[in-house]
């Protein structure tokens, strides 16, 4: 059985992907912490909606999500050999793709949207929220030198383009199902 409680996190430190330990309000921990944030948000929305589609979608961000946690913990003593957990141009080209799609299958309005027309759709306005903060602590990150992969910005600011727009696709999908039927 997995140790949930280890007792190393009693002092206010965590540790990263290596040796070092840092204090948990330091800018890593964090901004990964406001991606851990992001993923169960992501994960409510997911739990919620009944669009497969959609539930794809979440699910292959999640899991991208904690990829880019790993990267932010990873210090730049081990980061060359954790290349493996690196958000590349791959991973955002990918997501321009998938907001492309759904852009064909819904409309986006030209005005605010107040989140709550649907519970999928809420759930989603709130990770897309969660997302734009840790974009901006991530921009912090790059900005300072702390990391150096300009992709990690990127990536955040495509994923909260694509869940805003997500969003919109599973209140339109929900409208659509809640349809009267002609007769």
């Amino acid at each position: 059985m997995a140790k949930i409680t280890t007792g190393t996190g009693d002092t206010g430190y965590t540790g990263l992907l290596g040796d070092q330990r840092v204090a948990k309000y330091e800018p890593r921990p964090d901004t990964f912490g406001t991606i851990d944030e992001a993923t169960s948000a992501l994960g409510l929305a997911r739990a919620l909606t009944h669009d497969p589609r959609a539930k794809e979608i979440i699910y292959r961000v999640q899991q991208e999500l904690y990829q880019l946690m790993g990267e932010l913990a990873t210090p730049p003593e081990n980061y060359e050999k954790m290349s493996y957990l690196h958000i590349t141009a791959d991973h955002v080209q990918r997501l321009e793709q998938e907001e492309e799609a759904l852009k064909q299958e819904v409309e986006i309005p030209n005005k605010f949207i107040i989140p709550g027309d649907t519970p999928d759709g809420a759930a989603l306005d709130l990770a897309r929220a969660i997302i734009r903060r840790a974009e901006r602590l991530a921009v912090k990150l790059l900005h300072d030198g702390v990391i150096q992969n300009g992709a990690v910005v990127r990536y955040l600011n495509r994923l909260s383009d694509l869940v805003f727009i997500l969003a919109r696709y599973v209140e339109v999908k929900s409208s659509i199902a809640h349809l009267p039927e002609s007769g």
